[in-house]
C-alpha cells in the first residue's frame, strides 16, 4: 500500500501535529447568574457545581476565574421583582448593573463583561417580552430590552446579548447605544435561538419558567433550518457583531451552516439542558465526564463555533482537562 493514513495517527506527537481543530480558553464565556444581597453563594440543584452569587462573591469567585485564564463571562440577573412591564429589568440599581460595576472597579479591561438581555427573569408571566391578550407585543418589548441594554451598558458592559428574539431588538439596540455615545458597546446576538426542551434547568436557575404557555411564538422552530439563516441575516443587516446558536449540541448542522453564511463570528450556548445530562450520566458512573466534555466542546469548534459559552470551561481549566 502505497497510503496509509495511520501513519499520521501512530503516537502522540504526530496526531497533535495535524489536528485539523483546536480549541483555546480564548474561546470560553463562563455564565454567571447574579442574585441580590450579600455574601450569598448557592448552589443550584438542577446544575451540579453552578452557583448563584450575590455580586460581592461573584468578584470573588470571578478572580478565581481570570486566574485560569478565564475572562469572559456572562451575567444573567435573578431575584428581581417581577412586574407585569418588566422595570425591573432596566432599573439602574438592578442586580446585573451593579455587578457590572463592581466586576469592572475590581478588574477594569482585564475581565470582559457580556450582559444577557431578556425580560422572562423580571416579568410575573414569565415571558420574552410585555404581555397583552396572553400574546407578547413585539415593539414594546424592544422599547424595554433597548432600556436595559443601555443600563447594562452605562453600567460598564462590554458587550450586549439579548436572547428573546424579538423582531427588530438588534437594531433597537444598537441605536439606542449609538444615541448614547455607547457605540463602541459590542451586541453578541442570540440569533437562532430555539423553542428548546434543553433549557429546563436554567428555567430553574433563573426564575424564569413561563407561567402558561410557551415560547414557540417567538423562539425558532427547530424544524425548519432555511428559516434559521433568515434570522441571521437580519441580526447581521441590523448591526450585531456576533451571531449565536442556542442551544449547541443537538444544532452542530447550523453552526456549521451560519459559519458558511456570515463573515461574523459565530458563537453557540452549550445550555444547561446538555450540561445537566452529563453532569447526572458521569455521577453515575455511566460516561466518563472528562472525555464527554471535552468531546463535545471540540464538535462545537469543528462545527465552526469561535466562541463557546459553556458551564463546563471553568472545570476544563481547572482539572487541565485541554
Amino acid at each position: 500500500m502505497l497510503i496509509r493514513p495511520r501513519r499520521l495517527r501512530k503516537s502522540p506527537i504526530v496526531r497533535e501535529m495535524v489536528a485539523e481543530t483546536r480549541l483555546s480558553k480564548d474561546m470560553f464565556i463562563y455564565p454567571y447568574f447574579v442574585i441580590p444581597g450579600k455574601g450569598a453563594e448557592n448552589g443550584i440543584d438542577a446544575m451540579p457545581g453552578v452557583s448563584h452569587f450575590s455580586s460581592d462573591m461573584l468578584v470573588r469567585d470571578v478572580e478565581k476565574s481570570l486566574k485560569l485564564g478565564l475572562n469572559k463571562v456572562l451575567l444573567f440577573g435573578v431575584g428581581e421583582q417581577k412586574t407585569d412591564d418588566a422595570s425591573s429589568a432596566y432599573d439602574r440599581n438592578s442586580v446585573v448593573a451593579n455587578a457590572v460595576r463592581e466586576l469592572k472597579s475590581a478588574f477594569g479591561n482585564d475581565l470582559f463583561v457580556v450582559t444577557d438581555v431578556c425580560t422572562c427573569a423580571y416579568t410575573t408571566h414569565g415571558h420574552c417580552g410585555i404581555m397583552h391578550d396572553d400574546t407578547v407585543h413585539n415593539d414594546q418589548t424592544v422599547d424595554v430590552l433597548a432600556k436595559m441594554a443601555l443600563t447594562h451598558a452605562q453600567a460598564g458592559a462590554d458587550m450586549i446579548a439579548p436572547s428573546d428574539m424579538m423582531d427588530g431588538r438588534v437594531l433597537g439596540i444598537r441605536k439606542v447605544l449609538d444615541q448614547n455615545n455607547l457605540e463602541n458597546t459590542s451586541i453578541m446576538s442570540y440569533s437562532i435561538k430555539f423553542a428548546s426542551a434543553y433549557y429546563g434547568p436554567f428555567r430553574e436557575a433563573a426564575d424564569s419558567a413561563p407561567n402558561k404557555g410557551d415560547r414557540k411564538a417567538y423562539q425558532m422552530d427547530f424544524r425548519n433550518p432555511n428559516e434559521t439563516m433568515r434570522e441571521a441575516v437580519l441580526d447581521e443587516q441590523e448591526g450585531a457583531d456576533i451571531l449565536m446558536v442556542k442551544p449547541a449540541l443537538a444544532y452542530l448542522d447550523i453552526i456549521h451552516r451560519l459559519k458558511e453564511n456570515t463573515d461574523l463570528p459565530v458563537a453557540c450556548y452549550n445550555v444547561s439542558g446538555e450540561y445537566s445530562m452529563v453532569k447526572a450520566a458521569a455521577e453515575k458512573g455511566w460516561i466518563d465526564e472528562q472525555k464527554v466534555v471535552m468531546e463535545n466542546m471540540y464538535a462545537f469548534s469543528r462545527a465552526g463555533a469561535n466562541i463557546i459559552i459553556t458551564y463546563h470551561a471553568r472545570e476544563i481549566l481547572e482539572k487541565g482537562w485541554m
